[in-house]
């Protein structure tokens, strides 16, 4: 009788363990009915081509401050201000060429001591910028009523977009070439592309120039001198390869 009792908890601890292995599923990495064959020979690769260029767009903002005790004051004063800066550079605008636009343009009040509303101060801001860069770079002498905060370069969308395309042929060329020699040092015949993804930049040039009220005064006909710096174009391709 103990003999047949100990064999039958023999047999019942076998089932539990069994059960128990059946519950527990397959190892990680083993592949079954209903699961995704595990990727082999996949590697991550990424290729840049870089195109350098020169900056061919001019940006110079413009502007002024005035202050009062009086709000309508404070804002006629900026009107006026703007309105004889606006009236001197529509003259030279030209569509595609020479762009003329307003920037900023606010009040603000200052504050005594105890809280009270002491007086008023304004900013108004005036955008001349284009490709013609001669014609811009007279207007920053001829502008008189406001003085030059920023003088910036940058890539026209137009020049940016002309390379965009040749910059991107010359990175996905170099992440195939790339691809198929890490393919062949690792002892493949060739590879298939999984996934992969193009990027590109979005460049430009911080400001060049910075002038303050003193140092902006010239003659209604000196032209300021303006050098345009280089400025990249960038394309990343990025992805992963199957070796085979």
């Amino acid at each position: 009788m103990h003999r047949q009792r100990l064999r039958a908890l023999q047999t019942w601890g076998a089932a539990m363990a069994a059960a128990a292995a059946g519950l527990a599923g397959p190892a990680i990495g083993q592949t079954g009915p209903g699961l995704p064959p595990q990727p082999a020979n996949v590697v991550s690769l990424s290729a840049t081509a870089t195109m350098e260029l020169t900056m061919d767009w001019l940006t110079v903002v413009f502007s002024t401050q005035r202050e009062g005790t009086d709000a309508a004051a404070v804002q006629s004063q900026l009107r006026q201000a703007l309105d004889a800066a606006l009236t001197e550079a529509r003259k030279a605008a030209r569509p595609g060429e020479v762009l003329v636009r307003t920037g900023g343009f606010a009040l603000h009040p200052r504050y005594a001591q105890k809280g009270s509303i002491s007086g008023w101060q304004g900013h108004a801001e005036l955008v001349i910028e284009g490709r013609d860069t001669t014609t811009i770079a007279q207007m920053m002498g001829r502008v008189q009523t406001l003085t030059i905060g920023r003088v910036s370069w940058s890539l026209s969308r137009e020049a940016r977009e002309k390379v965009e395309g040749e910059v991107t042929a010359q990175a996905i060329a170099r992440f195939r070439t790339r691809a198929d020699a890490v393919s062949r040092q690792f002892g493949m015949s060739g590879y298939t592309i999984r996934e992969v993804s193009v990027a590109g930049n979005e460049p430009g040039g911080p400001p060049v120039v910075m002038m303050r009220a003193q140092a902006a005064r010239s003659s209604a006909e000196e032209s300021l001198p303006v050098e345009a710096g280089k400025a990249q174009v960038t394309a990343t391709v990025s992805g992963t390869v199957q070796m085979k």
